[in-house]
């Protein structure tokens, strides 16, 4: 039930305006003076608390911080008989959601009331949603016991407390991104946005142009001004993935970022402020790049002024287990599966394989076994041919590779129930490659 602190020394009027509340089915509870509010604040949590300015132990409008500290969802609406412009200014800057006056506003005080519930409904929503993204990203999230991993995540809270530049090194697949997340929802920018982008994926050109931005008439087909990735970050974090592949020419602006806090879209005369903590990661050797001269050497220094590093899978065999049952229990649900446990052979093969493509590669493994698998135990039947048979050199084994690839085609296109798009991203294949192997294998 919604409930309501009514805060009033006028006995007959908060006596009047609590009845017409309850009458809309809300719980009202009554104070005669700032101190028993503040009480019944200690008590309970309210929705919204109604306050006159004058009462006999304090003025509402200098309350209202001290209501906002003890109950921060609350919505403050103040009554006074003396209405002035000055108080209603300084009554919404300390928070206040509204300002009206007795007597001549009490038709109002419904119809404000119902406003200033649904705009707590959605603030508590609001916090509900950052406190689960928190929990999805934070530090307890990731998986994994083994000594590598405990020391990385060790490292990676206490950098997080702080704005330093952090460098992620470590293979493809090692979680780079996901240690990212959570540096940046522990850290005090957590409620600031966290901006990624792959440096890898983009021309030079194209990649100036996401990072910095661009003024209208910057080039041919800038009709208008573009907020940069930099602008979009401000106050947050900006990760910028596979900074070894960013060309030298942008290694230098970014340089100048971490350095000066400043940057200048591209056909603009004048640099732009801007706060952004920046963490960068890499799967290479940084200072092999250095010495063949495709990365700064500068640059090195004050990307890795705090630098961890990630694991591969095959130094955390013990993780293993670890994920394949996050990963079982993540495709069960997702492809409304009853699998309850993996073969202790199944096993095996997976905590002896070598994961070149690390977390990733393992991950894509069990959503081809979950797929593939018809009763509630996954075996090992369900494995690539490579992993099932790593000592066997693939051409022998290539009918035996054609035939697992067909079924499990024919699978993924029986779960999607004939729908090519949708197989086809399961796959991760593209339609084209679709349609040619339905023909090659002759997949009804």
């Amino acid at each position: 039930m919604k409930s309501v602190l009514l805060i009033d020394d006028e006995e007959k009027l908060r006596k009047l305006m609590a009845r017409i509340i309850e009458l809309e089915k809300i719980d009202v509870i009554q104070a005669e003076n700032a101190m028993n509010g503040l009480k019944w604040m200690e008590k309970q949590e309210f929705d919204v608390i109604i306050c006159d300015v004058r009462l006999p132990d304090a003025n509402g409008v200098e309350l209202i911080p001290r209501i906002k500290k003890m109950q921060p969802f609350a919505e403050i609406i103040l009554l006074t008989a003396y209405g002035n412009i000055p108080d209603s200014v300084q009554a919404i800057k300390n928070g206040a959601f509204d300002y009206i006056t007795k007597g001549d506003d009490n038709n109002r005080i419904i119809p404000l009331v119902y406003r200033a519930l649904e705009k707590v409904e959605l603030s508590r929503k609001i916090s509900s949603l950052e406190q689960k993204i928190e929990q999805k990203y934070s530090f307890n999230h990731i998986i994994g016991k083994s000594p590598g991993i405990l020391a990385a995540i060790e490292l990676g809270k206490k950098v997080a407390q702080t704005d330093a530049t952090v460098l992620l090194t470590g293979e493809t697949g090692t979680g780079k991104e996901v240690f990212a997340q959570s540096i940046h929802y522990e850290s005090n920018r957590k409620n600031k946005s966290l901006v990624a982008i792959n440096c890898s994926a983009f021309s030079k050109d194209l990649l100036e142009s996401e990072l910095f931005g661009y003024k209208a008439g910057a080039f041919t087909g800038a009709l208008k001004d573009k907020r940069g990735l930099l602008e979009e970050a401000h106050e947050g974090t900006l990760f910028l993935d596979e900074i070894g592949e960013m060309p030298t020419e942008l290694q230098a602006k970014i340089l100048r970022v971490i350095e000066t806090k400043e940057y200048m879209k591209i056909g603009d005369t004048k640099s732009q402020k801007v706060d952004v903590r920046i963490i960068a990661a890499t799967n290479r050797t940084l200072e092999k790049e250095i010495n063949t001269g495709n990365f700064r050497q500068d640059l090195f220094y004050r990307l890795s002024i705090f630098k961890i590093h990630l694991p591969p899978l095959r130094e955390r065999k013990s993780d293993i287990k670890l994920f394949v049952n996050d990963f079982v229990n993540f495709f069960s649900t997702k492809f409304n599966k009853k699998i309850t446990a993996v073969s202790s052979e199944y096993m095996e093969k997976l905590e002896h394989n070598i994961w070149k493509g690390n977390i990733r590669e393992l991950r894509n493994v069990i959503e081809r076994s979950v797929i593939l698998s018809d009763g509630d135990i996954i075996n090992i039947e369900t494995l690539p041919t490579e992993i099932q048979y790593p000592d066997v050199e693939f051409l022998e084994t290539n009918m035996a590779l054609a035939e697992v690839e067909k079924m499990y085609i024919k699978k993924v296109l029986d779960y999607t129930k004939g729908n090519k798009t949708e197989a086809a991203r399961i796959l991760k294949i593209g339609i084209a490659t679709l349609y040619r192997k339905i023909e090659e294998y002759q997949i009804a």
